[in-house]
């Protein structure tokens, strides 16, 4: 039997390329002669840097950068061939990066992101792949601008954020300054911006506000009570007003313009940026379609599967390539919940979950690897008792 795996992370336990080496483990307990094809796989969430640079050849980076609780923190940027280069928000302004228990998305700013775009231009790129999954920020992409040199005023015209002397931020920008922006200086951003693309790997299509936006579907994951929620969607609404009115760009219904925390919607009001499928460029890029045409079985995963799974996310990219060359998908998630139908409309066959049994968070990120290979092997089991049914 020839399968292929192809999962994202599961945060905060497995990267990409772990998940896969402990879904074979499961896979050749039953199967100890399977051809197994892993492709490293992210969706623009934590890893993508990681999976795209392994799968175009590139070389991985280290640098430091201003974290989303404006502490220093090791960032990760892929330098391609071709004068291209990848990096994600995650390994800069991600919540994993916040210590437990300092959750505060009202300070929580994207200018590391900032850095690892200037990053980029600085090592010649002309072209950058970002990743935007994985947020603990919802500040419309101010703090990220801020970095790149975009100066935004309040209403005596000062500069926020900056000294007196502009040649540092006195403050980093974030999500509780929204309302405080009056207009927009592009002046100073950095001229290199406007020759390179920029490509958002984006898993998710939510608008920048209201009911489906950033601050009411994903704020609550980074904090977010009912008083920040109304406050942080306020502010987005504000931001996206002096957006229209000073650089003419009508972006807030712009499908994924909410995605993290609003980065979205920042990237292309600030640095022209488009977004993309992000899973879509991955599997482009590493050949999947002609190998998932050799195979007999494509097992993806992630670390929750729910309603949201099938928006964007890597199981239902996975899913409709599989269903469109006719080999079926099964999805194993570290846990499921809630309503998978639309999941099973995108094409996955079935679906298994890592934890068997209720237990904390904490329990099941420790215990992942042997979850998840025990989960894959359950997956072979069903499949060879349901081809000895078919004899």
């Amino acid at each position: 039997m020839r399968i292929i795996i192809a999962s994202d992370s599961f945060k905060g336990g497995l990267s990409s390329a772990e998940a896969a080496m402990h879904i074979a483990e499961g896979i050749r307990r039953i199967l100890p002669d399977a051809v197994i094809d892993v492709v490293p796989i992210a969706d623009g969430g934590e890893g993508t840097t990681i999976a795209l640079t392994e799968a175009l050849g590139g070389e991985l980076q280290t640098i430091t950068v201003t974290g989303p609780m404006a502490d220093p923190v090791q960032a990760v940027i892929g330098i391609l061939p071709g004068g291209e280069a990848v990096v994600d928000m995650a390994s800069a302004s991600g919540l994993t990066l916040v210590p437990p228990g300092k959750t505060d998305v009202l300070s929580a700013t994207t200018y590391g992101t900032g850095q690892l775009l200037m990053a980029a231009l600085e090592r010649g790129a002309r072209r950058i792949y970002m990743g935007i999954g994985g947020s603990a920020t919802n500040d419309g992409g101010l703090g990220m601008a801020q970095a790149l040199g975009v100066r935004f005023l309040d209403g005596d015209g000062n500069p926020l954020g900056w000294r007196r002397d502009s040649l540092s931020p006195d403050y980093y920008l974030s999500g509780g300054y929204l309302m405080e922006v009056a207009s927009i200086d592009l002046s100073g951003v950095d001229a290199r911006l406007a020759g390179a693309e920029i490509l958002v790997l984006c898993d998710v299509s939510n608008p920048l506000c209201g009911p489906t936006g950033a601050s009411y579907i994903y704020g609550p994951q980074k904090g977010a009570g009912a008083a920040e929620k109304a406050i942080l969607d306020k502010g987005l609404a504000h931001l996206a007003q002096i957006v229209r009115r000073d650089l003419n760009m009508d972006l807030a219904e712009i499908p994924g313009a909410g995605a993290a925390g609003g980065l979205g919607f920042g990237l292309m009001a600030f640095t022209g940026a488009s977004l993309q499928p992000g899973v879509d460029i991955i599997l482009d890029a590493s050949g999947f379609d002609d190998k998932a045409n050799e195979a007999d079985l494509i097992i993806t995963g992630e670390g929750r599967l729910d309603h949201q799974s099938a928006f964007g996310k890597t199981p239902a990219g996975i899913a409709r390539r599989g269903m469109a060359l006719g080999v079926p998908v099964i999805a194993i998630g570290g846990a499921i919940e809630g309503n998978l139908e639309a999941l099973y409309e995108a094409g996955v066959g079935a679906v298994e979950a890592g934890a068997s049994y209720p237990m904390p968070l904490s329990e099941a990120i420790e215990k992942a690897p042997a979850l998840i290979a025990d989960a894959a092997e359950r997956i072979m089991r069903s499949i060879m008792l349901g081809m000895r049914m078919r004899k």
